[in-house]
């Protein structure tokens, strides 16, 4: 199962474009959508969600980052440790992740409370563990801003091409421009479901979707370009440093 300024995210369905915001943010707006749901966070203030991004929902494998940071900070200091973390980060190794977990059961639960996230669930294995786009986008951005040695990071940056299941590595919020590194996160049983979480110069943004990797791309692909044209006060560098004319996507 699988530094940072500004980018701007929201969800189009069908013909519909429904700008938001969450928790500190001077207005609040959130919308249900069946689909996807959209957070970005970045060091201009932004506090950016979509389709109820404060909603929890499966953590998928989003809940490693958890479990990894966790195990690096409060854990034994181990090699084994290290070890196991940038599997579970680069590759998404479910074995890893049994064995990390089973060593620091308090971890996800710990790592909520400590950054305030407030839809994390530990759930009974973290496995099922919940989360929301929201949560997950401010704790990266949290790690990015107060850590950016984290190794997290780097092995974020150095995802492998796939997973250690074989599963690709290269869609959702890692297709957006500016993006340095990324954790994605699936489902293997029932209907499909998938996450992501992705950083790049002075911004993190997260996205969960009911459906496939293709229609988590699509989604914020789709999204971008309406949102950077509703969005003031962007510096012209800032895009042309995320690959976007400063006239519009």
């Amino acid at each position: 199962m699988g530094h940072r300024r500004l980018l701007v995210v929201a969800l189009v369905m069908g013909s519909l474009l429904i700008p938001g915001t969450w928790a500190g943010a001077e207005t609040a707006t959130e919308v249900a959508v069946p689909r996807t749901t959209i957070a970005v966070r970045t060091d201009l203030g932004h506090r950016w969600g979509l389709g109820a991004a404060h909603a929890p929902r499966g953590a998928l494998s989003l809940a490693k980052l958890y479990l990894v940071d966790y195990a690096l900070r409060h854990g034994d200091g181990s090699a084994v440790d290290r070890e196991l973390g940038e599997r579970m980060i680069r590759y998404s190794d479910d074995v890893a992740a049994d064995r990390l977990a089973g060593k620091y059961p308090g971890a996800i639960a710990a790592v909520a409370a400590e950054y305030g996230l407030t839809a994390t669930g530990a759930g009974g294995h973290w496995s099922a563990a919940t989360t929301s786009s929201a949560d997950v986008a401010e704790f990266l951005h949290a790690k990015a801003r107060s850590d950016p040695g984290s190794p997290i990071l780097a092995w974020m940056a150095t995802a492998g091409d796939r997973a250690a299941d074989g599963t690709p590595q290269n869609w959702g919020t890692a297709r957006l421009p500016g993006v340095l590194g990324t954790k994605w996160g699936w489902s293997d049983f029932g209907t499909p479901e998938v996450a992501s979480v992705s950083f790049g110069p002075g911004f993190t943004v997260a996205a969960h979707t009911y459906g496939t990797p293709a229609d988590q791309t699509a989604d914020v692909l789709a999204a971008l370009p309406q949102m950077l044209a509703g969005l003031t006060g962007i510096p012209p560098d800032l895009l042309r440093q995320w690959g976007i004319a400063a006239g519009g996507a």
